[in-house]
């Protein structure tokens, strides 16, 4: 299905809640969405069921589901599900396509066939921040196509970067990958749909040091280092 015609039906379509997802820190709602012929399962995560945070300002999680999808699809990787901002039975909420995948499968399963894979989702990552880049957060799904999920806490404007993936610290960066990153860089230069969109999402701050870290990646074009403080998120998987 086109990703418009996904973007429409997870945005417009009628929303029946099927239950909680389990283990879930936060109110995370399986939903069943249906309109125009179409149907699809998705991830429904409200706003007022965000668990507050003493470091990221209450009621923006879900913004930054939002705002981790427009990245994605500005650098053109890795693969983050369709994802939209809108009402449903419990208010403003992220809403994504849901993935059907085996759980017991996480990047750690499939990590050392996969290095591309695994070196896009790292440079991500840095550039979004991401606070619990958990081993279960990759997804593969049936068609051998790799998701990340679960980008609620990114964007931070302090360094918050934990994550499952280190094997490329220190490593230089690919010159195709150094390509994406170099246009990713002029397109949060330029006025358009999509930095406006993320003006709307994170503040001021944090969009600028959205932007210092990309400079730092391309002006060291080597895989970023673990922090002094706790590198790899709890549990790992």
């Amino acid at each position: 299905m086109p990703l418009e015609r996904i973007l429409t039906l997870l945005a417009e379509g009628e929303m029946e809640l099927l239950g909680l997802l389990p283990g879930s820190s936060n109110y995370t709602f399986l939903a069943h969405l249906s309109g125009d012929d179409l149907e699809t399962s998705a991830v429904y995560k409200p706003q007022r069921g965000e668990r507050p945070l003493w470091d990221f300002a209450d009621g923006t999680l879900c913004l930054r589901e939002m705002a981790a999808f427009l990245l994605s699809q500005m650098l053109g990787w890795p693969r983050v599900p369709p994802t939209v901002l809108r009402q449903g039975p419990h208010g403003l909420g992220a809403v994504q396509l849901y993935v059907e995948a085996d759980p017991d499968v996480h990047y750690l399963t499939f990590a050392q066939e996969r290095p591309a894979e695994g070196q896009r989702i790292a440079l991500f990552d840095f550039v979004a921040n991401n606070a619990d880049r958990k081993s279960g957060h990759c997804l593969l799904d049936s068609t051998n196509r790799v998701w990340c999920i679960d980008h609620g806490i990114t964007f931070h404007t302090d360094y918050k970067l934990r994550t499952v993936i280190w094997e490329f610290a220190g490593q230089p960066i690919p010159a195709s990958l150094l390509g994406d990153l170099h246009t990713l860089q002029s397109r949060l230069t330029q006025t358009g749909p999509e930095t406006e969109a993320l003006a709307r999402l994170l503040s001021p701050r944090e969009v600028d040091a959205l932007r210092q870290r990309l400079d730092y990646l391309l002006a060291t074009k080597t895989f970023p280092e673990p922090g002094p403080y706790r590198a790899i998120p709890w549990p790992p998987v």
